[in-house]
């Protein structure tokens, strides 16, 4: 199935000039992403297109949600969100906020995770108003999925009870352009201790919150350690075994002070068959144990732990008609694809919808310094959205 017409590159030089665009705007995660949805809302408005938000609590960051299209069910939701990991520290070899296309490569931070798949999205948009569609599409802009998928459930429950029910959902993180059908669920823990400040010539006054925290952490390492040796040789995930990494560490004042709090961040990653809270207890008992010793000699001391965020994985549908779907519109005969990152679909499924990743790059170029999006694969995208407004102006 050729990926060039003359419609499809059309749409894919769209979705390029909308990615330079989106590209522009620094929605990290710790900072608000209202400017990028403001900047959307209007171009919607200006091809005619309502929206909503549905925001977060403080308001500082918002969903977005449109529909093009007749009111009925049977519509395909493209969902993807608008939030991007941290630049701090990288080796940027150009300005991560300013769309680069060098060696057909376009980079920029989100040009790949995943503000390439919301570019052909709104791209489509014109083609999408032009034809006498018979099955709506449905836009679902999330916020803060870099940080815990922590914006889509609320836009989901709207999707859900008040949207007539789509057919099915296509989440577009990176997958080069081909259907994936599972992901692996992921949880995400911080972990506080409090010890109290001394000399650190003078251990007997005082507790060191750095050394109870490397007591805890090397329970993690081990559990790891296990997780890797236990691996089930026939998973189809890479790594095949669940995996358990330690991605903050902060603590202390100064090299000679007893660390007063020392904080860190882990995340668990395994299939949703996988007992994550089961494996966990034996590092949560020896959280309750240390709590107990720090406190008894000092009451201001302690071990305390928050779950950050926990998204469901996402398992594979029999003869899903998501997945087939995607399948078709990506012209993709391969075998049957699972990836080790966690994303929003999992959440989808579990309110009951029929879920396919599929979209544009690699996750290979994520998250690191001068992250991409090979023009190749917008152009793939493009021939991915053209088919899909030929199907739903099918009967």
């Amino acid at each position: 199935m050729s990926a060039l017409t003359p419609a499809s590159e059309a749409l894919s030089a769209r979705a390029v000039d909308l990615l330079r665009r989106l590209v522009s705007f620094d929605t990290t995660s710790r900072r608000s992403n209202l400017e990028l949805i403001g900047w959307v809302e209007t171009w919607l408005a200006e091809q005619g297109i309502a929206s909503r938000r549905i925001g977060n609590a403080d308001g500082t960051k918002a969903n977005l949600l449109a529909s093009i299209g007749p009111d009925v069910e049977g519509g395909v939701v493209l969902s993807g969100h608008t939030d991007v990991v941290p630049v701090d520290g990288q080796d940027w070899t150009s300005d991560p906020f300013a769309l680069i296309e060098r060696d057909g490569r376009l980079f920029g931070r989100g040009s790949c995770d995943m503000k390439g798949f919301l570019a052909l999205a709104l791209a489509a948009v014109p083609d999408l108003l032009a034809a006498e569609l018979k099955r709506p599409v449905h836009l679902a802009f999330s916020y803060d999925e870099e940080i815990g998928c922590l914006g889509a459930p609320a836009m989901i429950e709207v999707i859900a009870a008040e949207l007539p029910r789509p057919a099915l959902v296509v989440v577009g993180e990176p997958t080069d352009m081909v259907a994936v059908s599972a992901h692996k669920g992921i949880m995400s823990i911080k972990v506080t201790v409090e010890g109290h400040e001394a000399h650190s010539s003078l251990t007997h006054l005082g507790v060191s919150a750095n050394m109870a925290a490397v007591r805890l952490m090397a329970c993690l390492s081990d559990l790891a350690d296990r997780l890797e040796r236990e691996a089930d040789a026939a998973s189809p995930y890479l790594p095949k075994h669940p995996t358990l990494t330690i991605g903050v560490i902060d603590g202390g004042t100064a090299g000679n002070i007893l660390a007063r709090r020392c904080e860190f961040i882990f995340d668990l990653r395994a299939p949703g068959t996988f007992d994550r809270w089961g494996a966990l207890q034996p590092f949560l008992e020896l959280c309750k144990q240390i709590d107990a010793e720090l406190k008894a000699d000092w009451p201001d001391a302690g071990v305390s732990w928050k779950l950050l965020g926990e998204v469901p994985a996402l398992e594979p549908e029999t003869d899903g008609p998501a997945e087939a779907f995607a399948r078709r519109l990506a012209g993709d005969n391969g075998p049957a694809r699972v990836v080790s990152y966690a994303a929003e679909a999992g959440q989808f499924q579990q309110a009951g919808f029929s879920v396919v990743i599929c979209g544009p790059g690699s996750i290979d170029q994520a998250h690191q310094a001068d992250e991409y999006v090979e023009l190749a694969q917008m152009q793939r995208g493009g021939a991915f959205m053209a088919r899909l407004v030929e199907a739903l102006s099918a009967d």
